[in-house]
């Protein structure tokens, strides 16, 4: 029978530390200057559509979807997706959540080599995510070290996919603090404000990378990679 390995907590905990940090980090961050309005008074909508068309990007659709920060850019429609906190706001949050993902936009229109590779990968990471955990399952179950090898292989997917994913999010945040100054969507000062939102939001990914990296390297001792079998 499956018993639980105190050693996980070992691997887990840091990275659950860091997520719970990073979260509290953002959501902190972002409500300090929800409060603060941009001298120019323009809603994040407005602001990512201001740096689109700064770009020369005019294919691109604004919309606004419902959830908390679910902002994101959907490069298979073309189309900027914005949470209400977003969307309509005037706050230097807003604008700042905004014109990061107008960078992804910008990435996309420019080629930016690793949004296509991460892009590439999520089919393959969906997959072999859902059926990592079940492998992995069934590999203790049957006490199979191979079973459970190849669960964790499975599972090296998302790690890479996490890791790829930190050069994507930091290029759009610096392609969003620069040119948002540009373009005349807020003043340096504002953007310096801003751009604290953004770092925020980068301690989640990075978060997410370092909890994929160690959860690996469990699976991987506890496969017997490293000495210990399961």
């Amino acid at each position: 029978m499956f018993m639980f390995d105190p050693l996980y907590l070992v691997f887990a905990l840091p990275g659950l530390a860091l997520a719970l940090y990073a979260s509290f980090k953002t959501k902190a961050t972002f409500a300090k200057y929800a409060q603060v309005a941009a001298v120019n008074g323009l809603s994040g909508a407005k602001a990512a559509g201001r740096l689109l068309r700064g770009a020369g990007i005019t294919d691109v659709k604004i919309e606004e979807v419902t959830g908390f920060l679910s902002d994101h850019y959907d490069p298979a429609k073309k189309v900027l997706r914005l949470s209400p906190d977003v969307y309509g706001s005037k706050s230097l949050s807003a604008i700042g959540v905004a014109c990061h993902e107008a960078g992804h936009a910008l990435q996309h229109a420019q080629g930016y080599s690793w949004m296509y590779v991460r892009t590439a990968l999520v089919p393959a990471t969906n997959i072999s995510s859902y059926l990592s955990y079940a492998v992995i399952m069934l590999g203790l179950i049957l006490q199979s070290g191979s079973l459970f090898l190849f669960g964790a292989l499975l599972f090296s997917a998302a790690v890479v996919f996490s890791i790829v994913t930190l050069p994507v999010e930091w290029d759009a945040t610096k392609r969003a603090k620069e040119h948002m100054v540009e373009y005349g969507v807020v003043s340096q000062g504002e953007a310096a404000r801003a751009g604290e939102v953004l770092n925020a939001a980068f301690l989640t990914y990075l978060a997410a990378a370092v909890s994929s990296i160690l959860t690996l390297l469990y699976y991987l001792m506890r496969a017997g990679v490293f000495g210990r079998r399961s």
